[in-house]
């Protein structure tokens, strides 16, 4: 299948880049579409972590203000799991291990890839990465986040099966954290063997 782009213009170069482009795909039933006018949020890609502890059998989740959920939930400070974008050279893992640092000032090791998706490819460039890793949640907990980011983050350390029940409760709403957490619930028992101390 080809496409063709035949005008490209940005609209917005702020923290998002908005560009407006008129193009063209080749259609399921043979030629080409007429000219389509769509418009594309690009963004750099991200990586989430879901730190979990297999000794305690527990894991850590991160609140947050979001600006996205203001008009749609009553509360706009959302239940998620550490994450942030990938810096030009980075891997994703270092990404993971960093942000679990910066957001929660938690060491993640032994990192498991759960999935690479796109939120929202409907206009969203933007791939998401997520991770679960091994952590100890020993003395884990309070406000963390990078001030000069403008970062204000409670950090929550629970049980793997509270953490389910909120899942399953609609108190976790957001993507990427329910993705992790619907694999976690898959990988968990498996997770736990392998990471406990013999």
């Amino acid at each position: 299948m080809k496409w063709k782009i035949l005008n490209k213009v940005r609209n917005y170069g702020g923290h998002f880049k908005v560009d407006q482009l008129v193009l063209q795909h080749e259609l399921f039933a043979g030629g080409m579409s007429k000219d389509l006018t769509r418009e594309r949020v690009t963004r750099k890609n991200a990586v989430a972590v879901l730190p979990f502890d297999p000794v305690r059998d527990e894991v850590v989740l991160v609140e947050q203000f979001r600006v996205g959920a203001l008009e749609n939930v009553d509360n706009p400070w959302l239940v998620e799991i550490i994450a942030g974008l990938v810096e030009d050279g980075e891997e994703y893992e270092e990404v993971a291990i960093r942000e679990a640092i910066e957001e929660a000032n938690c060491k993640v090791s032994d990192l498991q890839h759960v999935s690479s998706f796109f939120p929202s490819p409907g206009g969203f460039s933007e791939v998401s990465h997520i991770f679960i890793g091994k952590t100890d949640t020993t003395n884990l907990g309070g406000i963390c986040g990078l001030a000069e980011e403008g970062e204000d983050i409670r950090v929550h350390v629970v049980s793997s099966s509270d953490a389910i029940q909120m899942l399953h409760n609609g108190k976790i709403c957001s993507a990427i954290p329910m993705i992790a957490l619907y694999n976690f619930i898959h990988m968990r028992e498996t997770l736990r063997k392998e990471w406990r101390p013999n």
